[in-house]
């Protein structure tokens, strides 16, 4: 699982835990509700736990993520049910939310809603706790991200940060031969393609740039580690 955590200063919430109260929104991985209250009972039910709730907002949240709150919860599909979820989760505003695979299940254009939601709850100081596998989403939403393997957190940094500590793949053209490369300082690897190389830079690309400078480049292309590349290399 690879847990995404958008930044934010906790230190408001948690500094001082005797004088602070956080509240708190969670949504589960496995969403499980009571079957015989409608969905709006549901979030009342919820509400009244939380002891606050923005009732506009929740009208918002419910019509941008095209949820009937009408209807019984045994009735819902999955989809419904985890809409129910991320309604209760931001209908209280909370200082800290806890999604754990929030959009499973969501159609594309409802992740896309929910990314909306998620991106005015960060702005508006909130800070999300994002656990997923999707990891376009997470590129997409977070500014710090936590890789865990085999149950241990093996790296937290920010995505820029990431990728500069993984291999980018530099593909290079010159008029020319290929020269060769092996002394240029964060060059680990060089392909050979026709007309010029693909080059593996780890670090740095300064040593390679000065390198180029120096030779006829018809054209230069460079390709970044997504996230789901530099993930696996923990793996």
């Amino acid at each position: 699982m690879t847990p995404a955590i958008a930044t934010h200063d906790l230190s408001k919430h948690f500094g001082d835990v005797e004088r602070a109260h956080c509240h708190l929104g969670y949504v589960a991985g496995d969403v499980a509700l009571w079957p015989q209250l409608t969905g709006t009972e549901t979030l009342d039910l919820l509400g009244n736990l939380s002891g606050h709730v923005d009732t506009a907002f929740r009208a918002e949240l419910i019509e941008r993520l095209q949820l009937d709150p009408s209807k019984r919860v045994r009735s819902y599909s999955i989809v419904n049910r985890q809409k129910i979820a991320l309604v209760a989760a931001f209908m209280t505003r909370p200082d800290v939310l806890l999604l754990d695979e929030p959009t499973s299940g969501l159609d594309p254009l409802m992740e896309a809603v929910f990314q909306s939601i998620a991106r005015e709850a960060a702005a508006r100081g909130q800070t999300i706790f994002l656990s997923s596998h999707i990891l376009d989403e997470v590129e997409d939403l977070c500014d710090r991200v936590g890789i865990l393997r085999a149950g241990k957190l093996v790296e937290v940094a920010t995505l820029d940060d990431l990728r500069r500590l993984h291999t980018t793949v530099v593909e290079v053209a010159v008029d020319g031969p290929f020269p060769a490369f092996d002394d240029v300082p964060g060059v680990t690897a060089v392909d050979l393609i026709p007309g010029g190389a693909r080059l593996s830079v780890t670090g740095s690309p300064a040593g390679l740039l000065t390198r180029l400078a120096t030779l006829p480049v018809q054209r230069m292309r460079t390709d970044e580690p997504s996230l789901e590349e530099i993930f696996l290399t923990y793996y």
